[in-house]
């Protein structure tokens, strides 16, 4: 089992750093998107944007490395659960826009947005993060305990 909790370890660090950095390139994009969501005031939307991408490399780096790996995946879990709602939103309330997972994102033309992809993107992550919480013993973790249990 820890091949396996290594691997949902690893491929979920490699999206949130590659989702974060691709959006601290260009944060004023990163607060576009979540304006598009019209679910935050103004303040708080530009608060979020900016904050998103930094927090996604956060839990990315952590993961990578295996550090607080169960508290993490817990994060990891909410994160993508509050990112499934909004997506989920947007298609109820007929947005037609891109989700700005991997930077860029906004409004798209009516009909073009693809939010059944989306979202089961983020539900197989969510697997992935649920899986770590539930076997968070891998290989190639700083955590201590999880390094005495391979041993």
């Amino acid at each position: 089992m820890p091949w396996v909790s290594t691997a949902a370890r690893l491929v979920l660090a490699g999206v949130f750093i590659t989702a974060g950095v691709l959006k601290a390139a260009n944060p004023q994009d990163s607060v576009a998107t979540v304006r598009a969501y019209e679910l935050l005031p103004g303040s708080l939307a530009t608060i979020v944007g900016w904050g998103l991408p930094f927090a996604e490399i956060a839990l990315g780096l952590l993961l990578a490395v295996g550090l607080f790996t169960r508290a993490v995946a817990v994060g990891t879990v909410v994160l993508l659960a509050v990112f499934l709602a909004g997506i989920a939103s947007a298609a109820v309330r007929g947005l037609s826009i891109d989700c700005g997972c991997f930077g860029r994102g906004g409004a798209l033309p009516p009909g073009q947005a693809h939010y059944g992809r989306e979202l089961l993107r983020d539900v197989g992550l969510a697997l992935l993060a649920a899986w770590l919480i539930w076997r968070p013993t891998c290989l190639l973790c700083l955590d201590r305990w999880h390094r005495e249990d391979i041993a």
